[in-house]
């Protein structure tokens, strides 16, 4: 028997620093989630870590392993075809937790495990010892000869960290890009770890496969890597606790392809699960699971076509222009940051140093019911912050609450200008007129306002030089425009979409120059008199979509809940 070696290096000073700060943390302060023990063993499956002589020549990592929710299955796969004792498989696993707690038990469970197997408990230490690794991943030093990486990575958000500690991660993984979670980074540095052919299998948020902050991530996964099979598990039973996150199991292979095996919302069941992962690896079919071509392009959002849409949402693509190169403009309303200040309904100051302010309750029915908010205006209309010495009770309104605007983070970077509002307001956009959607809806809510308010923040707001409004709010209220947030957008608990700008901006319309008259007047009708049947008829007649197109088109929401099983 080879004598048994470690592969790792000393921590440097700042990686001391990160294991310092998360050892003792509670499970939320990391962003610890536990996942069940069937789709533990699914994602196995899915990467091939499955008994038998072969994986003694593999190698498997799981780079935040807890409770040991991965592990211990893995370990058990690994044990059934090795004597008790046998330190030759010592080499087979790696896994780092960098919390002591959890590191604790986690151990304890592969103790328990191995004495079942007849281990004694001096070979049992000997290879724990080697096994299992007290250390920070991100900052941990580790041969990239793996052959199987899997897990469950936290799901931390980058605000939540010391800025010492954010700032090393930011400056080693360039995945960290704009708002982008932690398991992000976990993803970027489990790839460059995987041999040729190697595997890498989490379950996460799949937020990071269309939102801006992925793009980077996507990017290196279309040069090297290929994703072989996606499962949505949003509203699946997948963990112990209640999570607020939109939970995907992707599997991605060092190596070039161009099929991915997707499935969506599966019973969550080992009778279930068993079957689809031997169908997602391609070994035999299922109803249940589809094949897509060419899903990771560059950075492009990942589009997994549930709904068959795709084609025709790609067709679009390539002979309209997007949503603002055909002269509309999308934009979102204003943050203030404290908003019990900045906000309300008696506001004390003087009448240019406030605007009329519409949210997402004034536009609940569907038209724009006024409930007779204010927001503060700490901008003249050239854009520069008013001088208070002209604003006598702005200023005293401003200076009864100043500790409050003061905690901002925004009052913190412009201690000048600490009353501002964390967004610039511009008060021509009040009188104009504009359509409003919120951010987050089960399908597509758009409200026309003739231009008398100021959006809030939770409000996307659009506006044209060309496009007629009205016939713009039908056509962003049809199964057309819903098909394309579908497609990009994440989806909320409940099932519901994001409707953000980055979204709403891949929607294709034509030039509105190209619009027949009589097109023009059916399409602003429609709106103004909430006919359904002549929108659709509108949508239809725009975009030349024939019957099987359009029906199809119309299957595109997502069911808001899945077919599960508790277990």
């Amino acid at each position: 028997m080879r004598p048994v070696q470690t592969e790792f290096f000393e921590a440097s000073a700042p990686a001391k620093d990160a294991v310092a700060y998360f050892s003792e943390a509670s499970a939320e302060t990391r962003g610890a989630i536990h996942t069940r023990p069937e789709v533990s063993g699914f994602i196995l499956d899915l990467t091939g870590w499955q008994s038998g002589p072969d994986l003694l020549r593999a190698r498997l990592l799981e780079p935040s392993a807890g409770e040991g929710d991965f592990l211990v299955p893995a370990a058990r796969r690994l044990l059934a075809g090795v004597k008790p004792d046998d330190l030759e498989i010592a080499p087979c696993i790696r896994a780092v937790e960098v919390n002591l707690g959890a590191l604790a038990v986690c151990r304890e469970r592969l103790h328990e495990l191995l004495s079942e197997r007849g281990w004694s408990r001096l070979k049992s230490e000997q290879l724990l010892g080697e096994w299992l690794v007290h250390a920070d991943f991100l900052t941990l030093p580790l041969p990239a000869h793996f052959t199987h990486i899997v897990g469950n990575p936290p799901y931390l958000r980058l605000e939540n960290l010391p800025k010492d500690l954010l700032h090393l991660y930011r400056s080693q993984w360039r995945s960290l890009f704009d708002r982008a979670d932690l398991y992000v980074a976990f993803i970027e540095k489990s790839l460059g770890l995987l041999r040729p052919e190697g595997r890498l299998s989490f379950i996460c948020a799949d937020r990071w496969m269309k939102n801006r902050y992925g793009g980077p991530l996507r990017a290196l996964v279309s040069a090297s890597f290929h994703l072989e099979s996606y499962v949505d598990l949003t509203g699946c039973p997948a963990f112990f606790d209640e999570v607020d996150a939109y939970p995907a199991v992707t599997v991605l292979r060092r190596g070039l392809g161009a099929k991915t095996y997707t499935a969506f919302r599966p019973e969550i069941s080992e009778s279930a699960l068993l079957p689809l992962a031997k169908a997602l690896r391609g070994e035999t079919t299922n109803p249940a699971v589809t094949v897509r071509f060419d899903v990771a392009v560059g950075d492009q959002s990942w589009a997994f076509d549930e709904d068959g849409c795709m084609a025709a949402i790609r067709r679009l693509e390539t002979t309209l222009p997007a949503l603002e190169a055909a002269g509309v403009r999308v934009g979102i309303g204003v943050a203030t940051g404290a908003d019990a200040v900045f906000i309300g309904r008696d506001l004390d100051v003087e009448d240019s140093r406030k605007l009329p302010l519409v949210t997402t309750r004034d536009i609940r029915s569907g038209q724009v019911e006024w409930r007779g908010e204010w927001v503060l205006n700490p901008f003249e209309a050239d854009g520069r912050l008013v001088e208070l010495a002209s604003y006598p009770r702005f200023a005293a309104y401003l200076e009864k609450h100043r500790e409050r605007i003061g905690q901002r983070n925004v009052a913190a970077r412009n201690p000048h200008g600490w009353f501002r509002t964390i967004d610039r307001i511009h008060e021509s956009l009040t009188w104009r007129p504009k359509l409003l959607i919120p951010d987050i809806k089960g399908s597509a809510h758009v409200v026309y306002e003739e231009g008398k308010l100021y959006p809030h923040h939770n409000l996307y707001h659009i506006t044209s030089e060309t496009w007629d409004l009205r016939a713009l709010q039908t056509v962003l209220s049809s199964r057309l425009a819903l098909a394309f947030i579908t497609a990009y957008s994440p989806r909320m608990r409940g099932g519901n979409l994001r409707f953000q700008a980055q979204y709403l901006r891949r929607i294709r319309i034509p030039e509105w120059a190209n619009v027949n008259l009589a097109l023009r007047r059916k399409l602003s009708a429609a709106a103004i008199e909430s006919d359904a049947a002549l929108a659709d008829s509108a949508v239809r007649e725009l975009y030349a979509f024939d019957e099987a197109t359009w029906k199809l088109l119309g299957q595109a929401r997502r069911p808001a809940t899945a077919p599960t099983t508790e277990s």
